[in-house]
């Protein structure tokens, strides 16, 4: 076979795509760990049980609680959406949005004026 019959032969196959559960896992569980964690700062600012339960540093207070168990939600998340999406193709549009809606939900609940609506007195 000649060179030019190997190299046309080899541009002709391409490879499989990829399927989109893995990276739709990853985008779906970033917009559910920062819900959760914005979640974490209302209920540290509702709950002084909370605010003492999530102080695993008295240096640095409930904030080393709030962004240990929200990064554990992150994980937790990508780690079950990651297992039930494996070798599969998800909507990746549709994750963007809803991950992004939750990501503004997080941000809103951080916010002072919105989380101190909450603070038990």
């Amino acid at each position: 076979m000649s060179d030019r019959v190997k190299e046309q032969v080899i541009s002709e196959v391409e490879p499989a795509p990829l399927p989109s559960g893995p990276a739709g896992a990853a985008i779906l569980a970033a917009g559910i760990g920062s819900a959760w964690y914005g979640f974490l700062v209302v209920l540290v600012e509702a709950s002084p049980a909370v605010k003492s339960a999530l102080t695993l540093n008295n240096g640095v207070g409930p904030l080393s609680g709030k962004t240990t168990f929200g990064s554990l939600g992150f994980i937790a998340a990508w780690l079950v959406l990651a297992q039930m999406w494996k070798g599969k193709d998800v909507t990746i549009d549709k994750l963007w949005k809803i991950s992004l809606g939750l990501i503004i939900l997080g941000l809103i609940f951080t916010f002072p004026p919105f989380f101190q609506l909450f603070t038990a007195h």
